[in-house]
């Protein structure tokens, strides 16, 4: 054989062997990889392909679909109440993707979870009837939420304190998904990542902020816990006016006329006086209040309820003037909404924590239970002891303090107020929060919340957490009560 048509040949086989060779690799380790990856079309088209499964609120869906009655995606999803229900369902949408429930149980819904089918559907590949998800979300509380946040720029979540049941989550400004959910929303999808408002972030779970005095609460239970005050009643160690500890800067208090000087813890979340909670975290130091902080879930990388919520962080490596700034809940101290209904709700639960979740149950498409998610998984943060003392001392400032809008007739109400500095210098208009429970002793129930108003257009000297925020929550807690 001529030399040259000999190493041709041999040439053509390598590249026949390395072409088989490439198949062989891509249809025996790649295969799932490339099924699975974003930018493959043929996951849309089977996801668009028949009606997907329903998101569920008190046994009615909140989703639905709907035919495209042209191209290859067959259906686009639909909502009810976009808007209401936004910070729970996430969106699905053909051009954009699929966030929070949507997203992640977006092979349930659409019928491609293996869970859905039988053997020979496996070994086919054949695509199951879609199935549901099952949400904690009470409609009424849901409601409360998002008519009394209104046109304010903010958030609020609900839990039933004893099983962690989330039975309100709002985030506002909202947007409705179905304005998102086809192949020709464009511009929308633009106006919606524009907007410096960001109605796409579900500020409930994803945007940690400063929880000023609302963050009193975990200090006044490392106080507790760590025997630095036997009782919420004992008076304190606290001057007024107080220095920051190695500085000349002095903490002042929002009412000058509140009898903050050596106050007891009680009489401190009544006035809400920055003076002994500074001194009370300086005197703790960083490591006890921040040890007491984890154990109500700040810096915990994954809260899950399913849906992520971002870290709250408690900060490390301070002196102790910026340690004692975060026994008011400024320096570097951030927390969701989330988390501080978190604080509220263990204290309420006689100091055990129930993990919040906000899905109950994953079904088929027959209503068979594919996933359950069991009520009441507790851990413990504070002693019964200290969890009643706290209660005490919240009622109280509803009562008699700072939290008098949350009053509801005929129930237990407790609460505290924060007003948090933003920006440099507190530049920007300050955020107001309220965290609260409440319980009605004919009944049973019970439900804990937390609120933050970032901004409801009121000028700086009208922003409070009881004159913004309480309202909110009193709304919220009394929708519960009642459901």
């Amino acid at each position: 054989m001529n030399r040259t048509i000999r190493r041709a040949s041999v040439f053509c086989l390598l590249l026949v062997l390395a072409l088989l060779g490439r198949a062989t690799w891509v249809q025996a380790y790649q295969a799932r990889a490339l099924a699975d990856d974003d930018h493959n079309r043929r996951n849309t088209i089977a996801r668009y392909a028949q009606p997907l499964g329903d998101i569920i609120v008190a046994g009615s869906p909140v989703t639905g679909s709907k035919g495209t009655g042209a191209g290859d995606l067959a259906y686009k999803r639909t909502y009810t109440q976009g808007e209401l229900y936004a910070a729970v369902t996430g969106y699905s949408s053909q051009a954009y993707g699929a966030t929070q429930l949507e997203g992640i149980y977006s092979h349930v819904l659409d019928g491609t979870d293996d869970r859905l089918k039988n053997p020979l559907d496996v070994a086919t590949g054949k695509q199951a009837a879609p199935g549901g998800v099952l949400t904690t979300i009470d409609p009424d509380v849901q409601k409360a939420a998002y008519e009394a946040l209104g046109d304010d720029k903010g958030a609020a979540v609900a839990i039933d304190p004893g099983t962690g049941r989330i039975l309100g989550m709002v985030s506002t400004p909202s947007y409705d998904p179905s304005k998102i959910s086809g192949t020709t929303d464009g511009d929308t999808w633009q106006k919606l990542l524009s907007d410096p408002d960001k109605p796409l972030v579900n500020r409930a779970l994803r945007q940690p902020l400063a929880p000023g005095s609302t963050f009193k609460l975990v200090v006044a239970s490392a106080a507790l816990e760590n025997g630095l005050y036997s009782s919420v009643d004992e008076h304190t160690d606290s001057p007024d006016p107080y220095t920051l500890p190695g500085t000349s800067t002095v903490l002042k208090n929002e009412s000058a006329s509140a009898p903050c000087e050596n106050a007891t813890l009680r009489t401190a979340l009544q006035y809400s006086c920055n003076n002994v909670f500074a001194k009370v975290a300086a005197d703790l130091g960083e490591d006890e209040v921040r040890a007491m902080a984890e154990k109500f879930g700040f810096n915990t990388e994954k809260t899950d309820v399913p849906v992520r919520a971002s870290k709250s962080v408690y900060p490390s490596g301070m002196d102790k003037s910026s340690t004692a700034l975060t026994g008011i809940g400024q320096f570097e101290v951030t927390a969701t909404p989330m988390q501080m209904a978190m604080v509220s709700a263990a204290l309420a639960n006689g100091g055990e924590l129930a993990a919040p979740h906000m899905v109950s149950e994953v079904t088929d498409s027959e209503g068979n239970a594919l996933q359950k998610f069991a009520d009441g998984d507790t851990k413990r943060v504070v002693s019964a002891s200290t969890a009643e003392q706290l209660r005490s001392a919240m009622v109280t400032v509803v009562e008699q303090g700072t939290g008098t809008n949350a009053r509801i007739d005929g129930a237990e109400v407790g609460g505290k107020t924060g007003t948090a500095q933003n920006g440099v210098g507190n530049s920007n208009t300050p955020y107001a929060w309220f965290t609260s429970y409440a319980k009605d002793e004919s009944t049973g129930k019970e439900v804990a919340v937390a609120v933050v108003v970032e901004d409801s257009g009121s000028a700086r000297s009208e922003v409070s957490g009881n004159g913004l925020a309480a309202p909110i929550a009193q709304k919220m807690m009394k929708a519960a009560l009642t459901r």
